[in-house]
């Protein structure tokens, strides 16, 4: 079960030792694993079998923001591994990441899945911050232990890739359910050559090519924010699958 976090944002001493557990596998069988998996990468289809192009707006503002205070969490991150003083928070996200000690694919995606949406209580922005959107940063939210489909998203992107997974294999995707309608947030993750919906409303990770009443809107990553191109201005059929 995760710890409940203390309210301060206090350095603690950190013993970064039982992370040692959460190597997955050795180092041989990790590169015989890697070697398998970017192969199966290339031949996979891309996320939703659908390309994308880059995006400006208000999506774009909101993900560039979040992605510099991921990439300062990550700096708090590493020194917490190099068993530096760690905030509370930190400790709390590298014990989500431990879920998946000892687990390789989609058992260690799905334990890491699961340890996230427990940690989290379903709140909307207006409940929480009094403003229709927030976008948290993964300490924020860890640290309220409260957020909407978006806070649930941001922390299981950087959780999965502190577990080991790859840049190219870790996304969040905004998307446009049908039913009711509304925008909503989830991460794909990429598993064995096959994309993995992370959705904190299902347990279930279902297939990309699965998802029913949803339009892909936005694919959010390292790289940026893109939008997905119908299927009809890249001269493929229209994927019904998605709708």
């Amino acid at each position: 079960m995760l710890p409940v976090l203390p309210q301060s944002g206090d350095l603690v001493p950190f013993d970064a030792g039982y992370l040692e557990t959460a190597v997955f596998i050795d180092d041989s069988q990790q590169g015989a694993r890697q070697a398998a998996a970017m192969e199966s990468d290339r031949q996979a289809p891309p996320l939703f079998g659908m390309e994308t192009e880059p995006v400006a707006g208000e999506v774009a503002a909101k993900w560039h923001a979040v992605e510099a205070e991921i990439d300062r969490e990550q700096q708090v991150l590493a020194r917490c591994r190099a068993q530096e003083a760690c905030p509370v928070v930190a400790q709390n996200l590298l014990e989500i990441v431990a879920e998946g000690a000892g687990r390789t694919g989609l058992a260690r995606v799905g334990l890491i899945n699961r340890a996230v949406d427990l940690a989290i209580t379903a709140t909307s922005d207006e409940a929480q911050w009094g403003v229709a959107d927030h976008w948290s940063p993964p300490f924020e939210t860890l640290q309220t232990h409260q957020g909407d489909c978006e806070d649930y998203a941001i922390v299981k992107y950087l959780a999965l890739l502190q577990a080991g997974l790859s840049h190219d294999d870790v996304k969040i995707v905004i998307l446009r359910n049908l039913l009711p309608k509304e925008d909503h947030a989830v991460v794909a993750a990429r598993v064995d050559g096959q994309w993995r919906i992370l959705d904190n409303r299902r347990l279930a990770l279902v297939r990309d090519t699965e998802m029913v009443r949803s339009i892909p809107k936005f694919v959010l990553d390292e790289d940026g924010t893109r939008r997905f191109v119908p299927s009809n201005r890249v001269g493929h059929p229209q994927a019904s699958s998605f709708y």
